[in-house]
């Protein structure tokens, strides 16, 4: 008699949206057909209750939907009119949305390194570029960008007290981490505005691109709801000043207001997976370090292999069985070529190591025990 055959391991993606919408598939329906009833398509009622659900959420005074995490960048500085000879501090570990944006108003990014375990920007460098900028005199050092890289907080303590004592606005990129924690306060209140990414593969993604501003200042939050929708005043066709088309979408708004229903349920889901990849990862891989009083929202797990050539291994392996992973970030900014000329030739030597070194892998509420020792398992075996 032929042995019966054994099915293949499920494939295990990096991200499974599917899933996912599994558990709140109902409530995403029912908000769908909502929009469709009233057609109010741009700037419906479901972007104001967005709002303010998520105001409240992270304890904000003000929350402005935008068109994407990149728009909300974009907003937040052009309302503090930063611009040519301003020098904008950022780190150089990070998607290139955040340093594109003071290149598109005329400003110079300034790129700092990051903290070799926790991967965000580090304030010990971030002095040391600012005394760099200030002794060429070339520039202005205007405006620091943090960014909560991968789910984490950054170190906004010092990175706050550091710009407090040099006059720069402190704009929080926290495309990655809505919902995180520092010292028991959600991100969102930490810094002059913060601004969120809503892109479908974040922890609170939409299902196309959308953003977020968060501020505590009214004026501030005037100037972003005016930006948003080019400049308008009062009416629609009171121009103020220049602005952009940066409206968050009443569909994409109506999918996040699904979304919520579920993402503390989520949030915990995730914490869970990730201590799951601590234990079963131990000895095999260097496993992110949590940045103290804190609490991520895993929206990516990456870990540190030995080399690049130890990574190639591991992806290769994970590849073999059906195990997704991708590598945030093959190269830091500051080598990419349309950031080379920009940057002043300091070195970046910890950005430019985790480069070759990290991998992520697999992190999604779909996730279970077995998964992750499966994936523990399998970079055993490449190692």
């Amino acid at each position: 008699m032929d042995s019966p055959l054994v099915a293949p391991p499920r494939p295990l993606p990096l991200f499974d949206l599917k899933s996912e919408q599994a558990s709140f598939a109902a409530e995403l329906r029912r908000r769908l057909d909502a929009v469709l009833a009233h057609c109010q398509f741009i700037l419906g009622p479901e972007v104001a209750e967005l709002e303010d659900r998520l105001a409240a959420y992270c304890g904000a005074r003000h929350c402005i939907g935008v068109s994407s995490g990149t728009d909300a960048l974009v907003i937040a500085f052009m309302a503090e009119g930063i611009g040519p000879g301003d020098a904008v501090f950022l780190p150089a570990f990070t998607y290139t949305a955040t340093a594109e944006v003071p290149l598109l108003l005329g400003a110079k990014p300034v790129f700092v390194d990051i903290d070799p375990r926790t991967f965000q920007i580090d304030p010990a460098d971030l002095v040391r570029r600012i005394e760099t900028v200030r002794a060429a005199g070339t520039l202005r050092p205007r405006a620091l960008i943090g960014v909560d890289l991968f789910g984490q907080p950054a170190d906004w303590p010092a990175l706050n007290a550091i710009a407090t004592r040099e006059g720069l606005f402190t704009l929080d990129d926290c495309a990655q981490s809505f919902g995180a924690t520092l010292r028991n306060q959600r991100l969102g209140t930490l810094t002059d505005a913060t601004a969120v990414s809503f892109f479908p593969t974040k922890p609170l993604g939409g299902y196309g691109d959308g953003g977020a501003l968060f501020t505590e200042s009214d004026e501030r939050a005037a100037l972003y709801r005016s930006l948003r929708s080019h400049g308008e005043g009062g009416t629609r066709y009171e121009v103020l000043r220049i602005g952009i088309n940066g409206r968050l979408d009443t569909m994409q708004a109506a999918v996040l207001l699904a979304r919520l229903t579920v993402f503390d349920t989520a949030l915990a889901t995730r914490e869970r997976i990730a201590r799951a990849y601590d234990r079963h990862l131990a000895g095999i891989v260097e496993t992110p370090a949590r940045v103290p009083e804190s609490t991520s929202v895993w929206a990516i797990y990456s870990v540190l292999l030995p080399s690049s050539e130890a990574r190639a291994r591991a992806q290769a392996a994970l590849k073999e069985a059906g195990i997704g992973s991708n590598i945030y970030y093959p190269r830091p900014l500051h080598l990419q070529p349309a950031y080379r000329d920009q940057h002043d030739g300091s070195p970046l030597p910890i950005s430019e190591a985790i480069a070759n070194r990290i991998l992520a892998l697999p992190m999604h509420p779909g996730l279970e025990e077995e998964d992750v020792a499966r994936i523990a398992e399998v970079l055993r075996s490449a190692s």
